[in-house]
């Protein structure tokens, strides 16, 4: 059974700072690039990030280029999101996703996705 399961989320003030992490299971999880989603109410979901299954390419919306970054480490089968400067408009649900495909910033190409983290930013 594959499981995602995004935790670090919170409340924080504008220009603070939150790291969130996805533990995956179920899957062989360096054979995934890994990205990182978010979504408001009422809105599409929209790509924030994704790895590469090694760490050697990343890629950033450019919503948040310069303010988040991406990593992940094989050993812990784990994902995680730096995020730093944060915005107000940065709240919103963020999931992380596996995909067989390299660098994608389609929805539809990611398999798995986690289970969503809330992330509020207070101005």
């Amino acid at each position: 059974q594959v499981q995602l399961v995004g935790s670090g989320g919170g409340l924080v003030q504008t220009g603070g700072s939150l790291r969130l992490s996805c533990a995956a299971s179920g899957i062989t999880f360096s054979s995934y690039s890994m990205g990182w989603f978010r979504q408001v109410p009422g809105k599409e979901r929209e790509f924030v990030a994704v790895v590469s299954w090694s760490s050697g390419s990343t890629y950033y919306a450019d919503s948040v280029k310069g303010r988040f970054a991406i990593s992940r480490d094989n050993a812990k089968n784990t994902v995680y999101l730096q995020m730093n400067s944060l915005k107000p408009e940065d709240t919103a649900v963020y999931y992380c996703a596996a995909s067989h495909w390299v660098l994608t910033t389609t929805i539809k190409n990611y398999a798995y996705w986690g289970q969503g983290t809330q992330v509020t930013v207070s101005s």
